[in-house]
């Protein structure tokens, strides 16, 4: 995982946004302690190296959780009746994220880490699907939205649920793709978009 992105400011004595913050609203001064081995500075920049590499991807996984809690919960009589349409709707594509295929420890796996787990899962099963499939299935999440919470429901909110899940999966896919590059990697994507 690259760590190594731009958390400075390009002047070295001026500091980042993050040192701004934390001098101006904590009252903290970025050399406190002195003689600290640890001090603002260096938390500023721990906490920004940190941020770039996992929040977009943890932050799209949360999403991900956000808007399969928004459907029938599994192992409720609603939720039998929603999962049976899905499957009857989606064919082979619908056991990607079927409850009988993808439930027990996934979700908590995703919580506790596992990137890409039920995204793969949700880009296969919408990968799968035909257009008409696709229509159905939107249908079908459309009428188990509450409308009086989420605003829409029917084929319109349906369909947005769907696009929402993809994108935040396909988030979730580019984000991890990190994990396999290195430094020379990303050194190597700069310069050869600063010679084209």
């Amino acid at each position: 995982m690259i760590v190594n992105r731009r958390i400075a400011s390009e002047q070295p004595d001026e500091p980042d946004e993050l040192e701004q913050h934390l001098t101006e609203k904590l009252n903290a001064p970025l050399d406190w302690p002195e003689g600290g081995v640890l001090t603002v500075s260096h938390v500023a920049r721990i906490a920004a190296a940190a941020t770039c590499d996992t929040a977009y991807s943890h932050a799209a996984n949360g999403h991900l959780i956000d808007l399969f809690a928004a459907l029938p919960l599994p192992g409720t009589a609603e939720g039998k009746s929603f999962w049976e349409r899905i499957r009857d709707v989606g064919g082979s594509a619908a056991w990607n994220i079927h409850p009988a295929n993808m439930g027990g420890p996934f979700f908590d796996r995703m919580h506790d880490g596992n990137e890409g787990g039920i995204a793969s899962r949700l880009l296969s099963f919408l990968a799968e699907l035909g257009p008409s499939q696709r229509i159905a299935v939107a249908e079908v999440i459309g009428s188990a939205l509450d409308n009086g919470t989420i605003g829409v429901s029917g084929g319109y909110g349906g369909e947005l649920w769907l696009r929402d899940a993809e994108m935040s999966a396909w988030r979730v896919a580019l984000a991890s793709r990190r994990e396999f590059e290195t430094s020379q990697d990303r050194e190597r994507f700069f310069e050869a978009w600063r010679r084209a």
